[in-house]
């Protein structure tokens, strides 16, 4: 099977049933249909096979003909994520031999790439495009005659690191399998809408298999808000919500989201990190929703363990072990732990590497058992709880940050002669980004802040800076992280929240 099968599926049984919402507009899986075979033929017309085909846009309707397009045209699709900066983008576009970027203008233009076909999603905009102008005819034969579904349908990446971004290549069978485990843990019935503001850039839009598998509509925000969003819930009538916790505790402060306009939601799926006690108390006191937490990264396609409703109940009641937990493999996933207690999974979703590195690879797929990176426990009833992230990946505001990255960055100023950057907990973005920093010469908090929110994405950008005379280390010459997330664990210093 193919990813383009779930749409002529759908076209075979109810041809007229909406496939896509957003803001601007709503397209049947006919038209979807339709559209994606244009979109294909006219890939096809300007790339050869196995060519890697870029987007840059917030979510819009021409994101998902691409998500379906580009794998239908046997190319193979580079979701650049468009919050962060420029010399990410080029760096992810030379990082996958990328020959054609489409996209919004406004990002295009920031981007000033070099490949050799520039389309913006709006065809009067021809100040954008450095290709001839294509007119492709419709076609239902886009794919080549030799195509399987172990063929890569996407390169996506795992951190946007500027220097050598690592992209994970998932296939049409990794992505349909995070389709099929998905389904029993949050199932999708007939009368079922979703709603997601999630970035279509982020391995989380599989979101949209998952509804269309069902040949049901999937309801797109361009990027969260919650007033717009309660309303996009009122007039679309949507059931499910896919939210991070950052989002759900945006909903429920603001004075202007009533009640009545999310009065048609029963479920709420949740990931990018734990929801703490509190919250989850307050989304079932005040709306008494189905909640359940999927836990996923990149390089499994979507989401692999799930914690159901019904935990979520008990876990609300002060169940500290349910609080904590990441949830239970999905059928067909099996689970163990490493050396080190790290968490290890094997399943069909489980990508087939890292593009064009075969180091990583191997470091991270053992007997296509996948290092996560995750230390975790298992208890005896199958249930996984994640202890700590082996990489220091921050998760601020739903979003990744690898330490390292930021770290390298503040080396870079003269001024610095020692960094480590670890997340630390805020209350509204899950974690914020600190740096602690031993100097070489006098600098101001506020200078280093600036000099990497020129480099790097907002929310990459420290929120705040502590100085020290010395970092703590190991014999090894490592330094000991969890003793500054201990030191550091309470307000001070500098907080910048640009």
């Amino acid at each position: 099977m193919f990813l383009h099968d779930l749409l002529i599926d759908a076209v075979d049984g109810t041809p007229e049933t909406t496939a896509v919402i957003t803001e601007s507009e709503s397209v049947t899986f006919a038209e979807l249909l339709a559209r994606v075979e244009r979109r294909a033929a006219e890939i096809a017309s300007l790339t050869a096979v196995g060519d890697r085909v870029a987007v840059l846009a917030e979510n819009c309707v021409e994101y998902i003909e691409l998500y379906y397009a580009v794998p239908l045209a046997g190319r193979v699709l580079v979701p650049l994520n468009h919050r962060l900066h420029p010399e990410e983008w080029r760096a992810t576009l030379t990082a996958s031999g990328a020959t054609a970027l489409y996209g919004e203008p406004v990002l295009l233009e920031r981007a000033a790439a070099t490949v050799d076909h520039v389309l913006p999603f709006t065809s009067t905009d021809a100040a954008f495009v450095t290709s001839d102008a294509v007119s492709a005819p419709q076609t239902t034969n886009a794919q080549a005659q030799d195509a399987t579904p172990e063929d890569i349908a996407w390169l996506i990446g795992t951190s946007g690191t500027t220097g050598s971004p690592k992209l994970a290549m998932l296939s049409h069978a990794n992505l349909l399998a995070a389709v099929d485990a998905t389904l029993p843990a949050r199932p999708v019935g007939p009368d079922d809408t979703l709603l997601t503001p999630f970035p279509l850039c982020h391995v989380a839009g599989y979101n949209v298999f998952v509804l269309h598998r069902r040949a049901r509509p999937i309801v797109l925000q361009r990027s969260f808000e919650p007033v717009g969003l309660a309303h996009m819930v009122r007039d679309h009538r949507v059931t499910m919500l896919s939210l991070a916790p950052t989002m759900i505790a945006m909903l429920l402060e603001h004075p202007d989201v009533l009640d009545e306009d999310l009065a048609t939601v029963r479920a709420l799926g949740y990931g990018a990190s734990p929801i703490p006690g509190p919250l989850l108390r307050r989304v079932i006191e005040r709306w008494n929703w189905d909640c359940s937490q999927g836990f996923g990264m990149t390089e499994l396609a979507g989401n692999a363990l799930f914690l159901g409703p019904e935990e979520h109940r008990t876990a609300a009641t002060g169940d500290a072990r349910l609080l904590t937990a990441a949830g239970r493999p999905s059928p067909g996933i099996e689970v163990r732990l490493g050396a080190d207690d790290e968490l290890l999974v094997r399943a069909p979703q489980v990508m087939r590497g890292y593009w064009n590195d075969p180091a990583a690879t191997a470091a991270a797929l053992t007997d296509r058992w996948l290092h996560t990176g995750d230390v975790a426990r298992i208890d005896d009833d199958g249930l996984v709880s994640i202890v700590d992230r082996k990489k220091d990946v921050i998760v601020s505001g739903g979003e990744n940050v690898a330490s390292r990255e930021v770290e390298e960055v503040l080396h870079a100023h003269p001024a610095v002669r020692d960094v480590a950057v670890i997340g630390l907990p805020d209350e509204r973005w899950g974690e914020r980004v600190c740096a602690v920093v031993v100097t070489s010469d006098p600098v101001e908090a506020e200078a280093l802040i600036a000099h990497c929110r020129a480099q790097l994405a907002g929310f990459k950008t420290p929120r705040r800076i502590e100085f020290v005379d010395t970092l703590p280390r190991n014999v090894a010459g490592k330094v000991l992280k969890h003793q500054l997330r201990s030191t550091f664990g309470a307000p001070s210093g500098s907080d910048d929240a640009g």
